[in-house]
């Protein structure tokens, strides 16, 4: 594995996960300009195909190298991060970027309580609940809701990826598992990537982008978070990332002047206090960071 030359950043801990978090945000909000250019598919290709690259060269995974029970815990954990990505671009196509990541964090919630004989847990899937169903579009009209299943399925991915990712942790050093299966993810978003034929105008410019998407989303939130963690509780580090959906919500409006509705904003807070408050009342419960 490549050693950095230069230590990790010396940023106080709440601003080095706040930029995280940005970073993510604005990583969506600039996939999202893509989309009308390249399509939501094709984006998902450029940015973890680069991510994929970028991560690989950094940590120079061995493959040969890898035991059966190394790849029988990395390659679910790669098509389901492949899938997360895919459905998560998927959804912000059809639905603004701070609604696609509320929905996309129901998934994690639920994990996060799953099992649960608290009371205090139920109110907050309650609250959570509450907020889904503000922004369902009942009457057929408001938000589409084809782009809000796309979300929840998403989620129930990203889920599956902190799953997945737990049993990748015990078996393969953190920079190997995340560069192989960011590899084994790219490989379940290229069929995709060739039935849509969202590449067959790809330009260099387009590349350039999607590198941007690769180092905002992926190389710039992986070092904050580290430097993070150094010194943040865990149960802290969780509250924190809850703000993402309000983030998106703030980056949406920013920078795609996406007009959220007063329901849909309360919808946002509901979730985003849900998970937060999950996090805080449930010690060595974590809400990992979204790949998206």
């Amino acid at each position: 594995m490549l050693r950095l030359a230069q230590p990790l950043p010396t940023l106080p801990a709440g601003p080095a996960l706040l930029l995280s978090v940005l970073s993510v945000q604005g990583g969506a909000a600039i996939a999202k300009g893509v989309f009308p250019v390249v399509g939501a598919i094709g984006t998902t290709g450029l940015r973890i195909g680069l991510s994929a690259l970028l991560l690989c060269l950094v940590f120079r995974p061995s493959l040969r190298q890898l035991t059966p029970e190394q790849w029988r815990a990395v390659l679910p954990y790669g098509m389901v991060l492949g899938s997360m990505n895919l459905l998560f671009y998927l959804a912000l196509a059809r639905i603004p970027l701070g609604l696609a990541v509320t929905l996309e964090f129901v998934g994690p919630l639920l994990l996060a309580v799953v099992g649960s004989r608290r009371a205090l847990d139920v109110v907050w899937v309650a609250l959570a609940g509450a907020g889904v169903a503000m922004i369902t579009p009942w009457s057929g009209q408001g938000t589409d809701g084809v782009g809000m299943l796309v979300a929840l399925l998403a989620g129930a991915c990203w889920a599956g990826y902190v799953v997945l990712g737990s049993r990748v942790s015990q078996v393969l050093p953190s920079g190997t598992g995340v560069a192989v299966g960011m590899g084994i993810a790219t490989l379940t978003a290229l069929p995709f990537v060739g039935l849509s034929g969202d590449w067959d105008h790809l330009t260099s410019g387009l590349v350039l982008a999607g590198a941007a998407l690769a180092v905002l989303s992926s190389a710039v939130p992986f070092t904050l978070e580290l430097v993070a963690l150094r010194s943040l509780p865990l149960r802290t580090f969780s509250v924190l990332l809850s703000l993402e959906p309000a983030v998106a919500a703030l980056c949406g409006t920013l920078f795609l002047h996406e007009v959220l509705s007063v329901g849909q904003w309360t919808a946002v807070v509901l979730v985003a206090v849900a998970s937060g408050a999950t996090a805080w009342t449930a010690p060595g419960v974590r809400i990992d960071s979204p790949a998206p």
